[in-house]
């Protein structure tokens, strides 16, 4: 862009759309499929394809724009791959809401029909989170965009399904799902609607096998007990300790069942004892399949009792309920009733109370999986950041139990296993087969099961670089390089990724994995509608600009810690873009229309200091952002750019870039120009927008700051003295300024300074700079020494082992300052005192949030702090009048 000065003031809003557009069209996003630069390679968490951007998106997409954008400008070779999921259970109800609202639904449509309807929904509205993270700024390589059930991914899933079942790693065995007996139909959890109900907690005598007494069982659904196959207690309950090895005898049904001990059970729910039925119940299914438990299924399809339910066969489900009850009570073994709040599911659609039931489903055998997994872990072939996660990975890895992959919905990939209606044989195939390979019957039909939606993200980091072909992306970008996602899904993703690309590909999928913390309001609470303290990243980009919402993302994301965000805190940055803009229109205007010359340059103190810091804050913000410290790198920059350069140098050079001499005017252009655009440069990671705008405004740049070479140590200048020297003078200016600001000494007066320095050398190197004292701090007469003597009626500030005294004498009504500074005091005091009293109620203590009773003790303890310092201030005036 040619040369021109910068408006006064900077509008995010265009700027952010040209140059997102300016990127896209000079594929500045695209990653070669091979090339002799070091390959970097992200793979993005996609996004459901039904989903808006919120605020774990931000963060999750920032942290990942800065690293792809660190590396492109480190010179590595950079995919950022992207994509959406199909997200199997939330776009089908998204589709089948539509229905419903024109009074239809999916079985009406028929299964082709409706999964037709859902890949339209998909064309119409499927990109909105796309354009979301667009305008975010993420620069992923959009040429390269996959979707789950691209066909290419939909190929990769067969043959891992396939080879998978042929290696006997996929099986097909008994697993609960959740029934509406209504719908006939299965539903996924999130199908699932929670609601709190009144109901009761029924406590139920079991008699002990041979011995007199009987265990006491609490449980909402008596009716269930039909089906019951042990009672569980504690091991550690010490209550039950005698009864190892016994039975008890299940009530009605009158046969002996096993008490278990299963540290699953809830010492403090009920009576601490668990009636255990496999095949109503998902944790009571786990724990049969730990003790080897017979599933007996009492309630069938319709919510009525089965023929293994005994006399009460045909009765509805709560129908048979009471009759239990009545049939308990009458042989005394009903102890007694509770009322009881608890949540129970029921079916999103016709809100009928859900039935746990036994099903046939499909499973992965993930031990021998997972074993390798852990191992590469332990290895360090992959590292988890921060490495306490690696601790719950191993646990999880561990324990980990058999994957059920199947889903009783229609949108999904569906399992590729095909029956014979003739001889029952179970085919599974990468395609559909011609007949049975038993009896050769032509008559097959499909299993109607799609797999979980997590079967195919498993397959994320290969599937989308081209697997099963061999293609050049693959060889070039896998391993990818790292993975930023959420702790909530190490589990069910990572964990999975990692043993889908070890056993796969014979490598890990990622060589890093970074895991980030939540985003959570300002006072600490998880967002959500129902509070109303949401943050829209949509409306906060709009309102202050993305590059100040990404940078506040950034210097917040300290690793293990939540995020406690607030509009306030994103204002705080948005002020950080103006002084960057602010800054860049000062050097700008100085410059000139043409570049620079290559002629030597008269170096001054700030000159050469600044230079050095440059190089000492570069290398230093490249190893925060290799360590994955986002927030160390952000406010390593930040301190930098705001306080370094533009409230110390810039200042500083002023005096240069106003010279009458041409040599000295060139000289401080240079530097100041050299200074901007490494500034720039290192914010641009973070900050992509703004640092643009400015870049393409500079005096000889011609190419997209993106590709532009981050700055390194090795590019500047190393002076330690120069360091040295600025340390001793911020010191003093420093020193002033704070003297000036306690003691309320207005900007427009100047005063007289004494500098009692401890070391003679130091003395001499400030002897040189003592202009910048004069100009920065506003200071008209200056001694300067080592051992003077503190002067009468002066206030002192300390620095290392100097010491700067300002005058006062003259320049302050004594008196005035006295009687304002009690004035203050007094009503400090009285809001310390209201604090006070908050504090030592115990009422409030205990009903007051945390959050809230913590900010009072801080705020007091700033206030305490504040009065501290009037006190001093107030002896000190008294002093100097005795």
């Amino acid at each position: 862009m040619e040369h021109e000065t910068l408006p006064k003031s900077y509008e995010p809003g265009d700027v952010e759309k040209r140059w997102y557009s300016y990127w896209e069209d000079n594929g500045l996003f695209r990653a070669a499929a091979t090339s002799e630069a070091p390959s970097y390679c992200i793979v993005i968490p996609p996004p459901n394809v039904t989903g808006t951007l919120h605020m774990g998106h931000a963060l999750n997409n920032t942290l990942q724009d800065i690293l792809c954008r660190f590396k492109r400008m480190r010179g590595h070779n950079v995919l950022w791959q992207p994509g959406t999921d199909h997200a199997g259970i939330a776009t089908q109800n998204v589709v089948e809401k539509a229905l419903a609202a024109e009074g239809r639904d999916r079985h009406s449509v028929g299964r082709e029909a409706f999964i037709d309807l859902v890949w339209e929904w998909r064309r119409k509205y499927g990109g909105l989170i796309i354009n979301q993270l667009k305008r975010l700024g993420c620069c992923c390589d959009w040429s390269r965009e996959r979707f789950t059930m691209d066909e290419g991914l939909s190929r990769a899933v067969r043959e891992v399904f396939v080879q998978l079942y042929e290696e006997g790693l996929i099986y097909r065995g008994d697993y609960i799902i959740n029934w509406c007996p209504r719908c006939h139909t299965a539903l996924a959890d999130l199908e699932v609607e929670h609601e709190e109900l009144d109901s009761h907690l029924y406590y139920i005598r079991y008699p002990v096998e041979g011995r007199d007494g009987h265990l006491v069982v609490a449980t909402t659904r008596p009716e269930t007990m039909l089906g019951d196959t042990a009672v569980a207690v504690n091991p550690e309950d010490e209550r039950y300790s005698r009864f190892s090895g016994l039975h008890v005898i299940l009530p009605l049904l009158n046969k002996p069942i096993p008490i278990i001990f299963d540290a699953y059970v809830d010492k403090e729910f009920g009576t601490g004892a668990l009636k255990i039925t496999p095949a109503h119940d998902p944790n009571d299914f786990e724990i049969g399949r730990t003790f080897n438990l017979e599933q007996i299924k009492v309630i069938d399809e319709n919510g009525r009792m089965n023929e293994l339910a005994g006399e009460y066969r045909g009765l509805d489900r709560f129908e048979c309920r009471k009759r239990v009850l009545a049939d308990l009570e009458a042989q005394g073994l009903l102890e007694k009733i509770e009322p009881y709040r608890h949540a129970v599911g029921h079916c999103y659609r016709c809100k009928t109370m859900i039935e746990p039931l036994l099903s046939k489903q499909w499973f992965v055998r993930v031990a021998p999986l997972a074993a390798k997994a852990l191992e590469a872990v332990k290895q360090g072939q992959t590292r988890i950041y921060p490495a306490n996660w690696e601790a719950v990975y191993e646990e999880w890895m561990t324990n980990i139990k058999d994957w059920c992959v199947s889903r009783q919905i229609w949108w999904g990939h569906r399992i590729p296993a095909w029956y014979c209606e003739a001889c029952g044989e179970v085919q599974v195939a990468k395609e559909v087969p011609a007949a049975c390979k038993a009896c050769g019957s032509s008559r097959l039909t499909q299993e109607t099961d799609v797999l979980d939606t997590w079967f195919s993200s498993a397959l994320w980091p290969f599937s989308t670089l081209g697997w099963p072909d061999e293609t050049p992306e693959l060889k070039t970008f896998y391993p990818t390089a790292a993975l930023v996602t959420g702790f909530d899904i190490l589990f069910f993703w990572v964990a999975r990724m990692m043993m889908m690309g070890i056993h796969f590909m014979g490598q890990v999928p990622f060589r890093d994995v970074y895991i980030h913390a939540l985003v959570r309001d300002a006072e600490g609470k998880k967002m959500s509608k129902s509070k109303g303290n949401v943050i829209d990243p949509l409306l906060v980009m709009d309102q202050f600009g993305t590059d100040a919402f990404r940078f506040t993302l950034a210097a917040l994301a300290a690793q293990g810690r939540d995020i406690k965000l607030s509009e306030e805190r994103i204002l705080g940055y948005r002020h950080f873009v103006n002084k960057i803009w602010n800054a860049a229109r000062l050097v700008l205007m100085n410059l000139g229309d043409h570049p620079l010359t290559d002629a030597p340059r008269d170096l001054t103190l700030a000159d050469r200091w600044i230079l050095t810091r440059l190089g000492q804050v570069s290398e230093d913000v490249t190893k925060a952002i290799d360590d994955y410290k986002f927030n160390e790198a952000a406010m390593l920059a930040y301190q930098f750019v705001w306080h370094e350069f533009c409230d110390w140098y810039l200042e500083m050079a002023k005096q240069g870039l106003y010279s009458e001499d041409p040599v000295v005017r060139e000289s401080a252009r240079a530097t100041a120009q050299e200074v901007l655009a490494a500034s720039l440069k290192l914010l641009h990671p973070f900050m992509p927008f703004v640092t643009e705008e400015i870049w393409q405004r500079l005096p000889g740049t011609d190419r997209s700051i993106m590709i532009a070479p981050f700055p390194k140590r090795g590019d500047f200048p190393e002076d330690e003295q120069a360091i040295r020297e600025m340390d001793l003078l911020v010191g003093v200016i420093t020193g002033i300024r704070n003297i000036r600001g306690e003691m309320n000494i207005a900007p427009s007066k100047t005063v007289s300074v004494v500098i009692d320095l401890a070391r003679p050398e130091d003395a001499e190197l400030l002897r040189r700079d003592l202009k910048h004292v004069q100009t920065l701090a506003r200071v008209d007469q200056i001694t300067l020494g080592t051992g003077l003597a503190k002067p009468e009626a002066s206030a002192t500030a300390v620095f290392q082992q100097n010491q700067v005294h300002v005058l006062l004498r003259g320049l302050l009504d004594f008196e005035e300052e006295k009687k304002r500074i009690s004035k203050t005091m007094q009503k400090l005091q009285k809001d310390m005192q209201t604090a006070e009293r908050k504090l030592g109620n115990a009422g409030f203590l205990d009903k007051a949030p945390a959050e809230v009773v913590q900010e009072v003790r801080e705020k007091l303890a700033a206030q305490q702090a504040e009065f501290g310092k009037l006190q001093q201030n107030l002896r000190f005036f008294e002093e100097i009048r005795s």
